[in-house]
């Protein structure tokens, strides 16, 4: 009894940030500790132990902001069983106590944030979790703060699960011995032939060299072209020396994939819901696309894909990459676990350096997704990826509150109105784009709501990102989670091109550098690529997209440094989106010539007021609409028109209803001759336009078929005068991926290459 009452003692007399420590991890700080067992530091805390009892709180907080590196290092360092034990009694007391505390206090604050029973025991940790933002091993709260944001973009505090920590902590768990992954692991150490074939080992066991290093960061990559049957033209790059052609298989057998144990059973029930229903039983598991790209990905080379559809091939791709990138963790997380089991059978005092298996941080995959419906279907897909069958269903913490705040209320539906079918495909769900989530996968069990140094995947929008990264010299940012991503998946990259381009590009400024901080990692378990800052040489990529865009490219050629190399689908569009305008309408093209990439916005501006806009400006050409695929543009164009008092209205994605009903109205009528419309706008909302006589596309459209689609605008107010309607397209030779998109690849080339500036189609049913 007097023991136990010591030992309350003694928590009393910690400082908040040793509690927060000693809860987490299941020991004090050593800086303060008083280890049995151990001469050399119980001389030490002998000497402090009565100034450690009497001693005050803000006395032991200037000590903790004297605590060096060297003392948050030994934090990771293994005490004796016997005083794990005594600490593991005092952990479970002191929770109970303060958890008591903190009810008590902040009982207002935590009805505030939610009613659910598990989220009333979580926030009130969230809350002390404050109090350690400087410390090393707190940033959970920095992370944790970011997992779930207000639709609304409200400044609240954010759930994050913290009552699962132990369960799901890496380092101090065992492979079950009953489980499918043990038996993985045994099949791969009695096999030293399947050790070595298993792409994963293959990719991350293999020991770079600094020449290699220094080869890939100076010379320039050697390409290959390949045909596939399905994907296309390749183009397979990669700066060392060439490796061996890559070849489709005709058929794939699952077993031959090195899937881990579960996946192999149940990713042929999984997918299907793709497959024709004429397949046997023991058909392909695979599609010829899925069959094709996870030939691929498999290889852990980089891929870019730029053909990907919402209404027909993008589930199909999204089965696909959810199954390597939890084929990628469940063997990572195997090798821990085994080798935590190896290390705690070994005999003490041997130190054996086969054991590193983890980078610097936790994280291994990072998923950029543009709206919370696709991380709901990425996580529905991976538990059904590690459900065996009905009756063994995995446990899932915090599933209920994910359900509430990435699904969507049927009722909150808009009312039905007419819109395309890529865009309900696209805009299905909760399309709120400003959210993270941390996911932990140990055997079994899954945690929605990980903090971010104890997730295993990352999933989250760019905006998500951008928020909790922050930029430099703001004081709360963290990025330090990034630093040993090994997959990157950004998956319908188009809509951050709607979205914001900028903040996809200070992800990848930010991924992959070294952490400022420790956050607790046992160096001799970190594997010599991280330590050597050589993890982007590792990382794979897998980009999406459902069109090529010279920003998009740029990403994948200068920000994608995989070792293993890159390859892209390379497909040339034979005919373009003007092929599908139903009205009879002229169709002129005019080139502008552009010195450079950087004098081809000025150029076209200049060229537009001087040789596009004096034409239209007699009152027989009116009703005429302007597309402006640039908000930059299209504000440098409102404002020009304002200042030369033109007759006009505009309508761009921050105008409200009011306004754009008000410029719809003026246009269709008459009373304002041009309308400024932006792309952005009609990317969101697809309104058609109605009394639209001319036309005028300031630059090419980012997707193709929306050249189509604003042209046959024209067919919605039929009023005999289709004879004067008129189309004029603007475009440079640095457009050329967009002009094939809408004309051709052929037709293409004539134009940019022709001496001639003007080029005239001419699209209907009379052609």
């Amino acid at each position: 009894m007097g023991k136990r009452r010591g030992g309350r003692e003694l928590l009393r007399s910690l400082s908040k940030k040793q509690k927060k420590h000693l809860r987490e991890f299941g020991e004090e700080h050593p800086f303060y500790d008083r280890v049995s067992g151990r001469p050399e530091a119980t001389q030490i805390c002998e000497l402090s132990e009565n100034s450690d009892k009497s001693s005050t709180e803000s006395d032991s907080e200037t000590e903790v902001e004297q605590v060096s590196v060297y003392h948050k290092l030994l934090a990771t360092l293994k005490t004796s069983p016997e005083s794990e034990s005594e600490e593991d009694e005092s952990e479970s007391e002191e929770a109970g106590e303060s958890e008591a505390e903190v009810d008590s206090e902040g009982s207002q604050e935590t009805g505030e944030a939610d009613g659910g029973g598990e989220d009333k025991n979580d926030v009130p940790e969230q809350d002390k979790a404050t109090d350690t933002a400087e410390q090393t091993l707190g940033q959970e709260q920095a992370d944790g703060a970011d997992t779930s944001c207000d639709p609304s973009h409200r400044v609240i505090e954010e759930f994050t699960d913290v009552k699962h920590e132990s369960e799901f902590s890496l380092e101090t768990n065992f492979m079950e011995e009953e489980s499918g992954d043990c038996n993985a692991d045994k099949r791969d150490s009695n096999s030293s032939q399947v050790f070595s074939e298993d792409p994963f080992k293959q990719h991350m066991d293999k020991e770079l060299e600094e020449k290699e290093v220094e080869k890939m960061s100076t010379l320039p990559k050697s390409s290959s072209q390949s045909k596939w049957p399905r994907l296309g033209q390749l183009t397979f790059s990669s700066t060392l020396e060439k490796h061996k052609t890559l070849k489709v298989d005709k058929e794939v057998d699952v077993k031959q994939l090195y899937l881990h144990k579960p996946l192999e059973s149940t990713w042929p029930k999984v997918n299907k819901q793709f497959l024709s229903s004429v397949n046997k039983p023991s058909g392909p598991s695979f599609t010829p696309l899925q069959r094709e790209l996870f030939c691929i990905m498999n290889t852990y080379r980089d891929l870019f894909y730029p053909e990907r559809n919402a209404l027909t091939n993008g589930e199909e791709i999204r089965h696909a990459y959810c199954l390597h990138a939890l084929n990628h963790v469940l063997k990572a997380n195997a090798q821990v676990l085994s080798n935590n089991a190896k290390r705690r059978d070994q005999k003490p005092g041997t130190d054996n350096d086969d054991y590193r298996d983890q980078g610097l941080t936790r994280p291994k995959v990072l998923m950029i997704v543009p709206f919370r419906e696709c991380a709901l279907r990425i996580v529905h897909i991976f538990i059904s990826l590690l459900e065996v069958d009905d009756k063994r269903k995995i446990d899932v913490s915090n599933k209920k509150r994910f359900k509430g705040e990435f699904g969507s209320d049927p009722e909150e539906k808009p009312p039905s109105l007419k819109r395309p079918e890529d865009y309900e495909a696209v805009f299905a769900g909760n399309i709120d784009d400003h959210f993270r989530i941390g996911v932990a996968i140990l055997q079994k069990s899954m945690r929605l709501y990980a903090p971010f140094y104890s997730s295993d995947i990352i999933i989250a929008s760019p905006l998500g990102m951008r928020t909790i990264i922050g930029a430099e010299g703001e004081k709360k940012r963290d990025f330090d989670f990034l630093s040993s991503i090994e997959i990157l998946i950004i998956d319908q990259a188009d809509i951050y091109l709607m979205q914001n381009w900028e903040h996809v590009l200070h992800l990848m400024k930010h991924i992959n550098l070294l952490p400022l901080d420790s956050h607790g990692v046992d160096f001799s378990r970190v594997r010599m690529l991280n330590l050597s800052n050589w993890s982007k040489y590792y990382r794979q990529t897998l980009l999406f997209s459902a069109l090529q865009d010279p920003q998009i490219n740029s990403v994948f050629n200068k920000h994608c440094f995989n070792y293993m190399g890159q390859v892209a689908v390379r497909n040339v569009p034979l005919s373009g989106s003007i092929s599908h305008v139903v009205v009879q309408l002229p169709h002129v093209f005019r080139r502008l010539e552009a010195e450079n990439v950087n004098s081809v916005i000025d150029t076209r501006f200049q060229f537009f007021i001087d040789k596009v806009l004096p034409e239209y400006r007699d009152a027989i050409m009116s009703h005429t609409l302007i597309y402006v695929p640039s908000y930059f543009d299209y504000v440098r164009l409102r404002n020009y028109f304002k200042k030369e008092e033109l007759n006009f209205t505009h309508i761009c994605e921050y105008t409200k209803k009011a306004g754009i009903c008000r410029a719809r109205r003026f246009f269709l009528k008459g009373e304002k001759q041009f309308l400024l419309f932006t792309e952005r706008f009609h990317f969101y909302k697809r309104y058609t336009i109605k009394g639209i006589r001319n036309l005028i596309f300031y630059e090419l459209p980012t997707y193709s078929h929306f050249y189509s689609e604003i042209c046959n605008m024209m067919k919605a107010t039929d009023n005999g005068a289709d004879a004067t309607w008129t189309c004029t397209v603007l475009y440079s030779k640095y457009d050329a991926q967009k002009l094939a998109a809408v004309v051709g690849i052929d037709r293409t080339a004539q134009m940019i290459q022709s001496k001639k500036n003007v080029h005239l189609f001419v699209t209907g049913e009379n052609e």
